[in-house]
């Protein structure tokens, strides 16, 4: 590999796990990225005095974690400080409306029983079996396989096939789905929120998705220092193994010659040679054209109507009162039909928003461990690109903080950093602000993500909006699929 070297544009997860991946194999790889720092959307910001993680905040899924360390010689727990939440979440619908998910799924099950009685209780244990069985079957085929075809997945999926697929419901929107287990129409609000974890809305997004809280109820994990600092120790070990990177660096465009990966120019001028380049940008910016023709013309464009969710988020400095936070709270509008209407329908900020806040202090105590604290309040948005005015942002804030009220929190914010669709597109250009690239609406929604491998040889595609989609340990495996697809095509040549 001596003749090979590989460029990375962008230190998202995606982009630091393929540059991991690959200079541990022995690969040159050099990574340039615009930030001053490695994460892309893991990213801090700050709040007065407080230091806020300002995007994912939920890890799941370490094992991806756990291989991707160990295959590098690493030990993940040796290098991140990392704790196993007891409680998942806390909800609230009002101040007397109060439910706890917790690991332990017995725990939830009584407090679900104790909440919304045992009928509700045995549709839980019905639910838990569903989305096991939709995960298992999904999980080695999509999850960690190269993205396939409806007919692929289903060869994939094993002896069962087409009908393990059917049973794991594609067809059917998550909302109809979880139907089938709660009549509480709090606990089919509670559990479609699954679906924006990805972007989406319940009402249009796959039953699939059910396979979310397969994920949660198998471990949830808080990292010290947030997970920004997982993203570090990514980007530390990579550069252990010879990784080097240049941040504060914007790559401008993908060169072509021969009709292969040639290189990548920067906005200094500088031309960096390469035969492979592993693209961890939203799949929007090159279908754009902001890394030049050639690439664009190997990613299909996304229509502005099948964008994912944005946000709009404030990370805070504040004192809480009233409602005694876990580390993940929800706060769920009075109606979820009419708040989705607003973000996907009418292309607007909900009226009455779900509100999530992270109290990033506090552990399953509840105790925070400083005061003002380090919040994160988020409401989803749709993906415009468009700049809302002060006077919207003004609404938007004023419109969460009656959400919180209603459910008895009140916050005291010392000092507040707001983060809209607008200022999301100006970090993510092309996206109009979407968060998770595609949504996922509707059962082929998946299948059109692009996988690592495109058209233009030496090319590939890392990041939550290609294959197998958003999240961060999802991500992760953007990363791992697209090193794969390199180091397998060094090997056939």
């Amino acid at each position: 590999m001596a003749q090979e070297r590989a460029v990375v544009i962008g230190a998202g997860i995606g982009g630091l796990v393929a540059a991991l991946t690959l200079a541990a194999k022995g690969l040159a790889v050099t990574l340039v990225e615009t930030a001053a720092a490695p994460g892309g959307k893991m990213r801090r910001v700050q709040a007065g005095p407080c230091q806020v993680e300002a995007g994912p905040t939920v890890f799941t899924m370490r094992w991806v974690f756990d291989e991707i360390f160990a295959e590098c010689g690493a030990d993940l727990g040796e290098r991140v400080d990392l704790a196993p939440a007891s409680v998942l979440a806390r909800h609230a619908w009002s101040a007397a409306e109060r439910l706890d998910l917790f690991a332990d799924p017995a725990r939830s099950e009584a407090a679900i029983a104790a909440f919304a009685g045992p009928r509700e209780a045995e549709g839980f244990r019905r639910f838990r079996a569903r989305a096991a069985e939709i995960y298992a079957t999904l999980e080695a085929p999509f999850i960690r396989g190269q993205r396939p075809s409806p007919v692929d997945l289903a060869l994939r999926a094993g002896p069962s096939g087409l009908p393990g697929l059917m049973r794991i419901q594609p067809f059917t929107t998550l909302w109809a789905a979880l139907a089938e287990h709660f009549r509480d129409p709090r606990l089919r609000q509670l559990f479609g929120r699954y679906a924006t974890y990805c972007g989406s809305s319940p009402f249009a997004a796959p039953a699939t998705l059910m396979l979310v809280a397969h994920v949660e109820m198998e471990g949830v994990w808080t990292v010290a220092g947030g997970l920004s600092r997982l993203a570090a120790a990514v980007a530390d070990l990579a550069e252990e193994h010879g990784a080097d990177f240049r941040y504060g660096t914007a790559a401008t465009e993908i060169v072509v010659a021969g009709g292969r990966v040639a290189g990548v120019m920067l906005e200094t001028g500088e031309h960096l040679p390469a035969t492979r380049v592993v693209a961890n940008v939203d799949a929007a910016a090159l279908a754009d054209g902001l890394f030049g023709r050639a690439a664009a013309a190997c990613v299909a464009r996304v229509p502005a109507g099948e964008r994912s969710l944005s946000a709009v988020t404030f990370a805070v400095a504040g004192r809480p009162e009233g409602f005694d936070l876990v580390r993940h709270n929800v706060f769920f509008s009075g109606d979820y039909e009419a708040e989705f209407a607003d973000l996907t329908r009418h292309g607007r900020l909900p009226r009455d928003p779900t509100v999530y806040v992270c109290a990033q202090d506090r552990q399953d105590d509840g105790i925070p461990a400083q005061a003002p604290e380090a919040l994160l309040c988020l409401v989803n948005a749709p993906a415009s690109g468009t700049a809302p005015t002060h006077e919207e942002i003004a609404r938007c804030h004023d419109t969460m903080s009656r959400r919180l009220s209603a459910c008895g929190l009140t916050i005291s914010e010392t000092a507040r950093t707001t983060t809209t669709p607008a200022e999301f597109d100006r970090l993510f250009p092309a996206t109009g602000g979407a968060l998770y690239g595609r949504a996922s609406h509707g059962w082929m929604a998946s299948f059109r993500r692009p996988g690592a491998r495109t058209r233009l040889p030496g090319l590939y595609l890392a990041g939550g909006s290609v294959h197998p989609g958003p999240g961060v340990p999802m991500a992760a495996q953007s990363g791992r699929l697209a090193a794969a697809s390199v180091l397998r095509d060094l090997g056939s040549t």
